[in-house]
């Protein structure tokens, strides 16, 4: 059994730092097909607060398998590890319920070590790499008195097999509540006389374009302009998920280019070290980075996977069905931000977060409400109604705002709204 990694280590693993989808062992295809719009919703509703468990039951017969793309030494497998351990504290587990297989591709390997945890009699595996769902559905529908639970992946509800599931977190939560962060930044620089109201232009270093990337700029973006109306954002990318030289490069373009608050959806340190070279306000991704940039990183978006594996194998424990999507955020402890850093951060922030995770959790405040944004110039509802590219998009847009990770729990949000503007190679 692994030791849980620390947050200093986790800082440390400068070219590792943890990303929101799977890693691909330099492919480029985590997070892509995981977010195709035209899923039929499904009608396995996700936990709530309510059926959120508690510890308790009796835990002797379960036995739990794992699969990582990575190790301790990766910072996504590292999270993942984390929220492993904390459903091992928090259900009683004893280290020998729980078989760890880690540095697992996505080939066949995936398909022999989901075999082989089905075989030393596994009642629940994971799986938490994108390119291992296709294996994890072969083993399961040899194994149907096996649970599988595959991160970041959208093929559960379509594959109609009872035993596999599909499992996210509302990141672009976390990514909304930094954006505004971010957003009151701009506020003092402009009320300082720093800049003018239309010189508030964030950069993003993005690592591919897909939609969970796009959902998560967009999303921070968002939380900016609730607070920073005269807001614009300019988007790069690496097409790598851990450059540090790349995702530093691109921080220093879009800073060359006019961006007076840089964040990120990449692994390493690379954003934030430009950021304090250059004395420019960063938001960074899934660990605290004043290590890095001490005078400069306001806040992190982060991710806790733990919510969803004490939840998933407590529902082996009471023999109750585990939802086919689960995606949950501020409101169960599955995504949050990093301290704010005083020192950096605008006067009064810490209220303002306050506020909008409160709203958050009781639901009256929607991150993609579609009153708060047009693409286009057009209202997306007129545009699904108006024009064909968008019909796709129907099954998520009703009451007001688009029902991200809630028709299938990996993100779907892939419009170009306007106030964005996209470089890509």
């Amino acid at each position: 059994m692994k030791k849980v990694v620390s947050l200093l280590l986790l800082m440390a693993m400068a070219m590792t730092l943890v990303v929101g989808c799977g890693k691909t062992n330099n492919t480029n295809t985590a997070g892509n097909g995981a977010t195709e719009p035209t899923q039929a919703a499904t009608d396995t509703p996700a936990a709530t607060e309510e059926t959120t468990p508690e510890a308790g039951g009796d835990v002797s017969g379960i036995k739990v398998g794992v699969i990582y793309i990575g190790d301790e030494n990766e910072g996504y497998t590292a999270a993942h590890m984390a929220g492993i351990d904390e459903m091992i504290a928090a259900l009683g587990l004893s280290a020998d319920q729980v078989i760890e297989k880690t540095t697992i591709g996505e080939d066949e390997a995936a398909y022999d070590a989901a075999v082989d945890l089905a075989d030393q009699g596994c009642n629940i595996i994971f799986a938490n790499s994108f390119g291992h769902e296709t294996y994890m559905m072969q083993a399961a529908a040899e194994f149907p008195e096996v649970q599988f639970c595959h991160a970041t992946g959208y093929q559960a509800k379509s594959s109609g097999l009872p035993n596999m599931h599909n499992y996210f977190t509302a990141v672009y939560e976390s990514r909304y509540v930094s954006g505004v962060v971010a957003g009151l930044k701009l506020n003092e620089m402009i009320e300082k006389g720093d800049i003018t109201a239309d010189q508030a232009k964030m950069g993003y270093v993005g690592a591919f374009p897909y939609a969970e990337v796009v959902s998560g700029y967009t999303a921070f973006y968002l939380g900016a302009k609730s607070v920073c109306p005269s807001v614009t954002m300019e988007v790069q990318y690496t097409n790598s998920w851990a450059d540090m030289a790349a995702e530093n490069e691109v921080a220093k373009s879009l800073i060359a280019n006019g961006a007076k608050v840089i964040s990120q959806h990449a692994d390493t340190t690379g954003a934030p070290t430009a950021c304090e070279e250059a004395g420019v306000p960063v938001v960074g991704y899934n660990v605290d980075m004043t290590s890095v940039a001490p005078n400069t990183a306001l806040t992190s978006a982060t991710i806790n996977w733990g919510p969803y594996y004490t939840y998933a194998v407590k529902s082996i424990i009471d023999g109750t069905p585990i939802a086919t999507d689960w995606c949950q955020g501020f409101a169960d402890g599955a995504v949050g931000t990093s301290p704010l850093n005083e020192k950096a951060v605008a006067a009064g922030t810490a209220d303002k977060v306050a506020e909008v995770e409160a709203a958050l959790k009781d639901g009256s405040l929607k991150v993609f409400d579609t009153s708060t944004f047009t693409v286009q110039n057009s209202k997306i509802e007129d545009l699904i109604a108006d024009n064909a590219d968008f019909a796709k998009f129907s099954a998520y847009v009703s009451d007001g705002y688009f029902h991200e990770s809630e028709v299938i729990s990996a993100p779907a949000f892939e419009l170009r709204i306007d106030g964005i503007t996209e470089l890509t190679k």
